[in-house]
Parts: structure tokens; C-alpha cells; sequence
């Protein structure tokens, strides 16, 4: 992210764009394109964000991207919708559940590939609260956003859930050498 931090007003930004994005697409309305021109650079400039939903502080959604492909400002209007649309862990959100919804949005720096020999290695090299955890192996991949270390603070059952969450075994970081990368995340949410 090059030490180039949102402001403010961009952060609310993006937080009325993710807001209109998901109101639109429960109700079934043609979404609201996004005037480029009429946003600061940085909302201009690719970026690759996070969208989580929550009710009552319990997740309702999330999607995003790890690559930063198309401009922030779009990006984040792309995955609120499918974060209220898409997520196969949950059904659609309703309308009855539109004010309900409290939105969180996380934008990603670059992904880092971790140098690590062993599995204790690679523990001692996971910085809990900082790091948001990639994994990939056998053609399938995971995340866990910094955000997750909240619920699961213990990097070895970090690591064994996100295997979990990929698909394998819960040990498969103890008995294969995996890829492993890690970002950091500027986080902000409604209020």
C-alpha cells in the first residue's frame, strides 16, 4: 500500500458505496455506477478489499480478493454484493435484515511469501493480530483475514483451521510444506 493510508472521507466512501451496493442488490435494483472521476486517487487506483457483513457482532458474509485488479471503489462495491449475495455459507440477505447488516471493509496490502523450513518455523514467523494467513496447496487455497487471530488467537489452530477451511486435514501444515503468505489489512466499519 505503499504507506498511502485512506482518510476519513475516503474511508466513509467506501463504506456508502458498499452500503448503497448491497441495498440495491437485496431489493433487486440496477446497481449505481461509480463516478471514478469523482473520487480521490487512491479509490481510483487498483485495490484488492475485503467485504465482511455481521448482525449482532456474528458473521453474515464475506468476500473479497487477494488481488488488487480493478479500482478500489469498484472493488468494494463488487464484493459487498457477493458478500450479501454469494457467500455459500449463508443465504441471501433479506430485506427484513438490511438494517441489521453492519459492514466492515478491509483493504489488503500485497501477499508476502513466508521463507520457513519447519512447522515450528513457520509458527514463529505469523505475527498474531497483524498478519492475515494465505495458504495454498494441491490446487486449493484459503484465507483467514488479520481480523480471524481475535477468534482463534492459538497460530496453531489458526493454521490447522484454515487447512479445515481449505478443504484437508487440519495437520496438513505439520506434514507437508505448504505455501504460505501473509498481508496486513487497513480495516474500518460503520459505526
Amino acid at each position: 500500500m505503499k504507506n498511502i493510508f485512506l482518510s476519513e472521507i475516503e474511508m466513509k466512501k467506501l463504506l456508502e458505496i458498499a452500503r448503497e451496493a448491497i441495498t440495491c442488490a437485496v431489493r433487486n435494483e440496477q446497481l449505481k455506477i461509480v463516478k471514478l472521476e469523482e473520487h480521490s486517487q487512491l479509490l481510483r487506483d487498483p485495490g484488492a478489499s475485503f467485504v465482511t457483513l455481521t448482525i449482532r457482532e456474528k458473521l453474515r458474509g464475506c468476500i473479497g480478493t487477494l488481488e488488487a485488479y480493478q479500482p478500489l471503489a469498484l472493488d468494494v462495491q463488487e464484493h459487498a454484493v457477493a458478500a450479501a449475495m454469494e457467500d455459500y455459507r449463508f443465504p441471501d440477505v433479506s430485506e427484513e435484515e438490511l438494517h441489521l447488516i453492519k459492514i466492515e471493509i478491509s483493504r489488503l496490502t500485497p501477499v508476502q511469501l513466508v521463507d520457513y523450513s519447519t512447522p515450528k518455523d513457520l509458527v514463529s514467523k505469523l505475527r498474531k493480530n497483524v498478519d492475515g494467513v494465505l495458504i495454498k496447496a494441491n490446487g486449493r487455497r484459503a484465507t483467514f483475514l488479520p481480523q480471524v487471530w481475535d477468534k482463534v488467537p492459538d497460530p496453531e489452530k489458526f493454521l490447522s483451521q484454515l487447512c479445515v477451511k481449505m478443504g484437508t486435514s487440519p495437520d496438513l501444515w505439520r506434514e507437508k510444506h505448504l505455501k504460505v503468505y501473509t498481508y496486513q489489512v487497513e480495516k474500518f466499519k460503520e459505526a
